[in-house]
Order: structure tokens, then C-alpha cells, then sequence
């Protein structure tokens, strides 16, 4: 986040809540947001994904009460864009950079009385603070996208499964140093601050990547051969990934602090591992339950019965047809489907298909033919045409 960020942007009113809300109703509010506009519930949303970083941001601010009262403190500085001074200031305004105010503090210049105040109040975000030596900063890692394909029961039941990722990690051949002595200087332009200011017009300082160093505040007199002085290069490992019961087809799973590790003591990238789920010959899943089709004989749904039904990975199941049960009927055999978040199970559903067969002995057709004689004054359409009629 920018300085320009820091100041300008209202992060009270992202979150959508007043100024004086409790630690709670943050909490509360974020929460709201984040679920509505979480890019698994928004894919291909772009706006949606930009809306939930902007909630993110907010709530790491507004979220510590650190950060809140450096924010609050700051905001109050620079409400409006501009220095209000206060009293005994004189009623003129006047032009500054924020260079001064953060790299001179306790220094009595033109921002004189403040000390070191400002340092204090934008160094736990910026890590600027008030002094001058050169300071290198953790980078974070970077996030990692993989992906893997599970068999139908895996994905039901869970899954432990090797991942062979690529990433940026710290180059072996100079130690991550970008130099092949090992011995880095200190970038002259940023002074090991990893970033430069620019003017922005109104006295305004603003902070980017130093361009030299690319945001390292190292840099290299003798570059390595194999990361070219960036102290980064391609790496390849295998990891063990647990895949939770229950996902599904395409789901994106986050693994925190499983991505490319950070410069500096910087804190690892995350690794997002998107599923796909392979077909099953004979179940299929809505949701949480998980489906199939059981044929049945005609005797069987006219007459009832009972019926055993396969299960994944368990011991069939055993179901009772109600006398003149018709073709397509659904039946519900309870927490024998996919597990859920709370580690419950859902169902399975049974869909009746009567069983035509395609050759008859020479018995089973006389029967059928007394059968047909027997319900000849029944005709099954005869509702059909007078609705059709009706209509």
C-alpha cells in the first residue's frame, strides 16, 4: 500500500461502518462483505475479486488496533489531502514533502515541532520510521497455482497427493544474494530502502519500486551466472498435498504459507490447488449427495419388494419398494454421501429404472398375455387425452 493509499483511501467506508465502530462490528462487517464478494463465490467476477481486495485491505488496517490508531492519527494529519496546521501554525498554506516529514523527523526543519511523531505514526505500515540508516525489507513469497486430477472416491473420501510445483525460490548457486561473492552493496539510489519518491504535484511525495534495484535494495557487482543478479531462480519440488473429503469438481483450495518462500525473512506465498474430479462408472453428485440408477424388475415395482443398493466404498444398502412404485421414483438412503464441511455426510439418492427385458421364455410371455387380458378395460392415457381435450 502506497502512502498516498494509506492517507486518501476510506476504510471505514469500505467496510461500511462509522468511524467510532467497534473491534466487533469490523469483525462483523468484514465477514458480511467477504463472503459476498469471495472470488470462489464470484468466479470470472473481475469486479467482485477487486471489491473483495479492497474489504481485505480495509479490514487489515481497521482490523489492528495498531494500524487503526496509526490510520486514524494519519487520517487526521491529512484529512482532505492537504496539511491542516494547527494552532500558533498561521492561517496560510504552504507546500511539503513527505520525504521530509518521514526521512527528517526529530531533524527541525521545515516540519519542525513534530519530532519524531510522524515516523512513529507511519513506520509500523510503511517501514519508513524515523531514522535514516538503510534498511532492506521482507518480501513476501510469491502464490503458486497448481493443479490435480482425483478419482471419483478420492475426491469423496480425501486424498494425500504429490504435487511437483515451479517457483521462484532463493538461487543456490549465490545464496540468494544476486552476487556470486556473496557480497551485494547497498543500492545507492534508494539507499537499501527498496523504494524512491516521486512527486505528484502539491508538494506530495510519493513512494514506488526503486527501478535500479527493482524493489531488492541490494544490488550486485559481480551478478550471478544463473539468476542474473535477482537473487531469484527456477526451482522445481515435490510436495505432499492433503486434499480434504468432500470437494469438488473444479473447487480452488488454498494452502497458506505452502507457495515460493520469502526474501528476508519474509513469509511464504500461498498455494491455490484447483481439482479436478474424474467420472464414476456407476455414482454420480448433486451438492452433498451422492446419486445412482437402480433397475428394478416390473414385478418388483408392481408388486413391491426389496432391493439392495451398492454403496461408495461401504456395504450395499438395503431399500424397500412400496407396492406400485413407479418408474424414475427417487429413494433417499440417509448419510451415505459425499462429507461435508462439518464432517457430517450427505445422502444417496436412488432412482428406480424398471427393467424391460429384451427376450421372453415361453412361460413368462403366457403370463404377460393373461396379464394384458386381465387389465384390458385400464388405459393408462386415457387421463392424457382428456386433459389434452380440456386444455
Amino acid at each position: 500500500m502506497s502512502t498516498k493509499d494509506f492517507i486518501e483511501k476510506d476504510f471505514y467506508k469500505v467496510l461500511g461502518v462509522p468511524k467510532d465502530a467497534t473491534e466487533a462490528e469490523i469483525k462483523k462487517a468484514y465477514r458480511k462483505l467477504a463472503r459476498e464478494f469471495h472470488p470462489d463465490a464470484n468466479k470470472g467476477n473481475a469486479k467482485a475479486e477487486e471489491r473483495f481486495k479492497e474489504i481485505s485491505e480495509a479490514n487489515d488496517v481497521l482490523g489492528d488496533p495498531k494500524k487503526r490508531k496509526e490510520y486514524d492519527e494519519a487520517r487526521a494529519l491529512f484529512g482532505n489531502g492537504g496539511f491542516r496546521p494547527g494552532p500558533g501554525a498561521g492561517g496560510g498554506s504552504f507546500n511539503f514533502d513527505l520525504g521530509d516529514l518521514f526521512g527528517g523527523a526529530g531533524q527541525g526543519g521545515a516540519a519542525g515541532g513534530f519530532g519524531g511523531g510522524l515516523g512513529d505514526v507511519f513506520g509500523g505500515l510503511f517501514n519508513r520510521g524515523g531514522g535514516t540508516g538503510a534498511r532492506t525489507q521482507p518480501r513476501r513469497g510469491q502464490d503458486i497455482e497448481s493443479e490435480v486430477t482425483l478419482s471419483f472416491t478420492e475426491a469423496i473420501e480425501g486424498a494425500t497427493v504429490p504435487l511437483r510445483m515451479s517457483s521462484q525460490q532463493p538461487c543456490k548457486a549465490c545464496s540468494g544474494t544476486g552476487d556470486k561473492n556473496g557480497t551485494p552493496r547497498v543500492c545507492p539510489t534508494c539507499v537499501g530502502t527498496g523504494q524512491v519518491a516521486r512527486g505528484s504535484g502539491g508538494g506530495f511525495s510519493l513512494t514506488d519500486p526503486c527501478p535500479d534495484c527493482k524493489g531488492r535494495g541490494l544490488i550486485a557487482e559481480n551478478p550471478c551466472e544463473v539468476c542474473k543478479g535477482s537473487g531469484r531462480a527456477k526451482s522445481s519440488r515435490t510436495m505432499q498435498v492433503r486434499i480434504p473429503a468432500g470437494v469438488s469438481d473444479g473447487q480452488r483450495i488454498r494452502l497458506r504459507g505452502k507457495g515460493a518462500p520469502g526474501e528476508r525473512g519474509g513469509p511464504a506465498g500461498d498455494l491455490y490447488v484447483v481439482v479436478h474430479v474424474k467420472d464414476h462408472p456407476v455414482f454420480g453428485r448433486k451438492g452433498d449427495n451422492l446419486t445412482v440408477t437402480v433397475p428394478v424388475t416390473f414385478d418388483e415395482a408392481a408388486l413391491g419388494g426389496e432391493v439392495r443398493v451398492p454403496t461408495l466404498g461401504g456395504p450395499p444398502v438395503t431399500l424397500k419398494l412400496p407396492p406400485g412404485t413407479p418408474n424414475g421414483r427417487t429413494m433417499r438412503a440417509r448419510g451415505k454421501g459425499a462429507v461435508r464441511k462439518d464432517g457430517t455426510h450427505g445422502d444417496l439418492l436412488v432412482t428406480v429404472e424398471v427393467s424391460v427385458p429384451k427376450d421372453l421364455s415361453g412361460k413368462a410371455r403366457d403370463a404377460l398375455e393373461a396379464y394384458r387380458e386381465a387389465t384390458a378395460g385400464e388405459d393408462p392415457r386415457a387421463e392424457l387425452f382428456q386433459a389434452a381435450k380440456g386444455a
